[in-house]
């Protein structure tokens, strides 16, 4: 058994006895250590350091006052929770949700309250933000993690879609594939920035669940991220248009965790009318290799057990193995009378 499990209940209080407050700068090494006990109980495969999470409550669009709550036990917080919600939703307003509460303060009506909480914000996120489209909350949790799929179905929340979190050793031999004729290679270029985020939009339109990603999105998440590497990040080009993508990521706090150097692939896109040329299996085979040759020991991704383009039959034959699995879960928010 791992020393750092928790095998001891905590004192046998609840929700009167703590006191609940939104998450503050001072608050991350807290925020920290709370993720890290729920990653030892939960493996979800996720760490966090202070650096990632200041970078996480950047996001303009996100008001700590109104969107955030962190459950504190004296200086110790032992649940959170954070509602995502942004302007200028165009079919559906989708309204992430995410939250967690210390294994120790587990059963005791905590998750429930949190995520009360958060239906309440994002309602009113909505009603606020885009009540001119339906809106929709949304949320996941390992597949595995029985407690949590029971309070979200109490809730009203209904599974509506599975992932699967993928890896593979970069030591084993990797394909090699062509690069489909009239394309060329490159890697990440930042004068390319504004058309990749353009082709990512519209290589995505098919895809479930999919949202445009606005300047602040992309910035914060995507290649203005602290974890974005763009070196081991391809792309091809018909002339001066993207057709195809490879954009990848390193964590820190993972690497610092585990001992080992996970690339993780964050997006692969390609436009409709280059799909069944190729162009995604050499740009991953190019990402794996340049992954390898900068130290990397692993190469991870996540897709969507249905992804429509065939993804994951991709991913397999390009030696990638399921070791996770995520569920989705979705709650429709009630129409406008």
């Amino acid at each position: 058994m791992n020393a750092d499990v928790p095998t001891e209940a905590g004192p046998k209080r609840g929700w009167d006895d703590l006191s609940a407050r939104p998450i503050g700068s001072g608050d991350l090494p807290a925020w920290v250590e709370l993720l890290r006990a729920v990653e030892i109980v939960d493996d979800q495969g996720e760490h966090y350091d202070a650096e990632d999470l200041a970078e996480e409550m950047s996001d303009a669009t996100l008001s700590a006052a109104d969107d955030t709550r962190a459950l504190w036990d004296g200086e110790q917080m032992v649940g959170y929770a954070v509602v995502h919600a942004r302007s200028g939703a165009q079919e559906t307003d989708r309204i992430r949700l995410e939250g967690a509460v210390h294994p120790l303060w587990r059963r005791r009506g905590l998750g429930t309250r949190l995520v009360d909480w958060m239906c309440d914000r994002g309602r009113q996120a909505h009603t606020q933000k885009n009540p001119e489209v339906p809106g929709l909350l949304t949320t996941g949790t390992g597949a595995g993690n029985t407690g949590a799929r029971t309070m979200l179905e109490r809730a009203g929340f209904a599974p509506a879609r599975y992932f699967f979190g993928m890896q593979r050793v970069l030591a084993e031999p990797i394909p090699a594939a062509e690069i489909p004729e009239g394309l060329t290679l490159t890697t990440f270029r930042p004068d390319l920035d504004a058309a990749l985020r353009a082709a990512h939009n519209e290589a995505f339109l098919d895809h479930w669940g999919f949202q445009p990603r606005d300047e602040e999105v992309w910035r914060i998440w995507m290649t203005g991220s602290r974890s974005f590497r763009g070196a081991t990040s391809h792309l091809l080009l018909d002339g001066d248009r993207i057709a195809s993508y490879v954009l990848s990521y390193e964590y820190e706090a993972d690497t610092a965790a585990t001992g080992v150097r996970d690339c993780y692939i964050g997006q692969v896109g390609t436009r409709r009318e280059y799909r069944g040329r190729g162009a995604a299996r050499a740009l991953l085979s190019r990402t794996l290799v340049a992954a390898r040759d900068a130290g990397f020991d692993e190469a991870s991704l996540g897709v969507d057990s249905v992804n429509p383009t065939g993804a994951l039959g991709l991913y397999e034959r390009l030696g990638f193995r399921t070791r996770r699995e995520w569920v989705n879960y979705d709650l429709a928010l009630e129409a406008r009378p």
